[in-house]
Formats: structure tokens, sequence, C-alpha cells
């Protein structure tokens, strides 16, 4: 569960799965006055981190806005008294909460896939076992979205409006991280390891066929192998957005999810004998995004 105002708890809405850990970290205290070969840790730190995997796509306005603003966020979980259900009040009856910065988010648009969401949150303050439940608001949880219906459109320069699709994909992920280091110092009180943000990275990945030149201009208003590789050889931040489709075959843009300039950093050709050829194509954020 995670909470952005302080006022009210949300459940991971459609979560597959939820991973917690909890690490004491460790150093060796063996010295030159010590008999033997063994190591000898001592605890010098704690640290968490808790993962969610997810259906739920309502929410990625929040969570990109939540790590490009460093938001830091209140994050408990318990053992929900309701399981199985598809609107009710979660609430944990034994919990343990702290802060935490989201860190990572990937987001999986994938063709003719419910589209998924992996979200990592670090630790940032010491964590506390809380006594009674924790109530989250309602929700109903049985929306998806189908990754045929989000596409990436990329323009051919910086200044260009992103308005063609990558025409023939077939999956497409969008990946930001935090990168995180560690505030600790001799005036900080307790044992847990206070992590905070010092800079944002993003990449966006997509797989497509090959398809011959006439089927890829006649049919679909988009990037085919050679425009990418144009835009790959320019060497220039192209400006892209990831949006909802509308229109004939997904491949008009509707409402915008999230917006920017990359730079395409990686081009793989993928020939494999028997297999129609693919090319996978990475572009790496140049500056901030917008949600």
């Amino acid at each position: 569960m995670w909470d952005e105002t302080g006022q009210k708890w949300y459940a991971i809405a459609m979560a597959t799965n939820c991973t917690i850990t909890l690490t004491n970290n460790t150093q060796d205290a063996a010295h030159k006055d010590i008999a033997g070969l063994a190591n000898l840790p001592t605890v010098v730190s704690k640290s968490w981190q808790v993962s969610v995997e997810s259906f739920d796509m309502s929410d990625v306005g929040s969570l990109l806005s939540a790590m490009k603003n460093k938001t830091k966020l209140k994050v408990a979980w318990g053992e929900s008294s309701v399981a199985d259900s598809t609107v009710f009040n979660p609430s944990a009856n034994y919990s343990r909460q702290g802060f935490a910065y989201l860190s990572d988010c990937t987001f999986a648009f994938n063709d003719r896939e419910n589209s998924t969401k992996s979200i990592q949150f670090t630790g940032a303050s010491e964590l506390q076992a809380v006594s009674g439940s924790v109530e989250s608001g309602e929700y109903l949880a049985n929306a998806y979205t189908k990754g045929q219906n989000v596409r990436l459109f990329v323009s051919s320069d910086n200044e260009a409006l992103p308005t063609s699709v990558i025409a023939a994909a077939k999956s497409l992920s969008l990946h930001v991280s935090l990168q995180m280091e560690s505030a600790t110092t001799k005036d900080t009180t307790g044992n847990y390891d206070i992590q905070e943000p010092t800079a944002l990275s993003y990449d966006i990945s997509s797989n497509a066929l090959v398809r011959s030149a006439d089927t890829i201009e006649s049919l679909v208003g988009g990037n085919s192998l050679s425009d990418i590789a144009a835009i790959y050889e320019a060497g220039t931040p192209v400006l892209w957005k990831i949006a909802n489709t509308s229109g004939a075959n997904n491949r008009t843009a509707g409402s915008t999810i999230v917006s920017g300039s990359a730079i395409v950093t990686q081009l793989t050709i993928n020939a494999a004998v028997k297999n129609t050829v693919t090319y996978d194509s990475q572009f790496t954020g140049y500056g901030e995004y917008d949600v």
C-alpha cells in the first residue's frame, strides 16, 4: 500500500506478486589480533525494499510524477483480511510501515497481452511495526489495458511532433529509475541506512517486425527500420510520446500518457533462420519526461 498525500492509503490494485526484502548490512570484523580464517560479520545497518507487479495501469501518471518529483511516499504492508474480491477495502491486520522512494518502474505494453507494471520502493527511513489495521479506499480491480492499445510515437528530430508509430511493433516497455545514494551520516540516529535520490534516468525499448517498404508506407503512417536507422545514424535527440491509440488498427494517437526527448542508443537486427526478421530499438531519455 502506498500513500502520496499522508491522508489516504491506496492498495496496489490487481497485483500478481509482492516481494519484501529486509537486509542486515554487515561488515567483516576480523582483524590481525584474531586467530583463525573465519569471517566475523557484524551488522552495521539495516535496509529494506518492496517490489510489486501488477496489471493495473490507472496510476501510471501518479507513479511517473512521484519519480520525477522525487516524492517520498509512506509505504505499509500486512496481511489483508479480504482476498479474491473485485471490489473491496483491504485491511492489514499486522503491518510494518516506513517512508520510501519509488526507485524503479517498468511498464510493459506488449501486443495481444495485458499491460503490466513492475515497481520498486527503496526504504528511506526506519521500518516500524504498526499495531491495529491499515484501511485502504475502495477500488475496482478489473480494468485491464491491452498492450496493442498503447503505442510509441516518434518524430524525425527534436522539433517535429511525434506522429509516426513504430510500424509492425510487437512489444514496448518504458523503464524509469532513480539513482539512490546513502545519506546516512554520523548525525543520523537509528540503525537504518537512509537512502536519497541523486539522479533520474529512463529508457524505452521496442521490438518490431521488419516489413517491406511498400507495406510500411502504404498501410502504416509510421517509422520503418530504415527510418529508425536514420535516426540512429544522426545520433541526435528526437521527440517521442507513449499514447493510447484511436483509429484504424491502433495507428493513430489518442491521449498522451508520457512524452519527452530521447536518443536511439542501440539498434539490433535479429535475422534468425526460419523466423521473420525483427529489430530492437532502444531510446535513452534526453532530459526530463512530461507526464
